[in-house]
């Protein structure tokens, strides 16, 4: 909220949305005296990781249930024919999915927007 600068990291990629464990080591020591720390968004494009010392359930559950997939997996191999329609232009299907290294299988939609990547939103 204030957009101060807090510390200094290595790369975005490094950082999960939710994420409390390991950012006090990129963050400037004032600024960890006011923790626990949060990473509640990432903007990639100009390589800024936002954190928050205040917990909002709601912070994190919107970055969390919609975002942009890259390198999906398809066990199949390729996208399901359900999400390609017959000019060949990708659709959005509703599908079972595990979300990276997470516990739990969750229900979402997928619209492509190449054979592997594209936007995710999970059901409430």
């Amino acid at each position: 909220r204030t957009g101060d600068v807090l510390g200094r990291h290595r790369g975005v990629w490094y950082h999960t949305v939710g994420q409390r464990k390991g950012i006090g080591k990129v963050l400037n020591p004032k600024a960890t005296s006011h923790g626990p720390w949060y990473v509640v968004a990432k903007d990639p494009e100009h390589d800024i990781v936002y954190a928050s010392n205040e917990y909002d359930e709601e912070v994190f559950t919107e970055s969390r249930s919609d975002f942009y997939v890259e390198d999906v997996q398809w066990i199949a191999g390729s996208p399901p024919n359900e999400l390609i329609d017959d000019n060949g232009d990708f659709r959005r299907g509703q599908f079972h999915m595990k979300i990276r290294h997470g516990p739990r299988i969750v229900k979402g939609s997928l619209h492509l927007t190449e054979p592997t990547a594209g936007n995710v939103k999970l059901d409430s």
